[in-house]
């Protein structure tokens, strides 16, 4: 394992966001409920409140958002080495409701070493990251362009930016 500073891997976390996705996981909230990770294509790293930042967002009818809400910290990992498409095309299109995403479908939950959600083993790169805000989108300020184009049925995200904690690789 090799610890990163969070600037180094921004591009590659990002190009992989947008392209495929990578998978955004938190732990189970209920005791006994297992852990859930989803894939996400939209979020940003940056810097805001003199820490880094990895914001997130989510609508709230996901099974993710109320697990979210509850253990105030999640994971990101991205895959490195193999692409884990149909990982994610699972982990996209099916709802931790339904799934155990982590038993039978090619992932497994490793844990984390600041945080409690646990992270993606098959994956490379790494983040973890501590709720700092949760912020509820609305359109009262949003280009209409972009409410048409997104939320036309005015299911809006929530953005949880996460202050992360650590940063590393697991690649050898």
């Amino acid at each position: 394992m090799k610890q990163l500073a969070y600037t180094d891997i921004i591009a590659e976390a990002t190009d992989k966001m947008t392209r495929d996705g990578i998978f955004l996981t938190v732990a189970g909230g209920a005791p006994g409920e297992p852990p859930n990770t989803m894939t996400i294509g939209w979020g940003a790293v940056g810097f805001y409140w003199g820490k880094p930042m990895f914001t997130v967002v989510v609508r709230p009818q996901r099974h993710t958002f109320d697990m979210l809400k509850s253990a105030g910290e999640f994971t990101v990992s991205v895959p490195t080495a193999n692409p884990l498409k149909q990982e994610l095309t699972f982990a996209g299109t099916k709802s931790g409701r339904d799934y155990n995403k982590f038993e039978g479908h090619g992932l497994t939950a490793a844990p984390a070493q600041k945080v409690g959600a646990p992270i993606v083993k098959e994956c490379g790169l790494h983040f973890e990251c501590k709720i700092r805000l949760r912020q509820d989108m609305t359109g009262e300020r949003m280009d209409q362009a972009v409410i048409d184009w997104t939320y036309s049925r005015g299911d809006f995200h929530t953005m949880c930016f996460g202050e992360i904690v650590a940063c590393y690789s697991t690649d050898e």
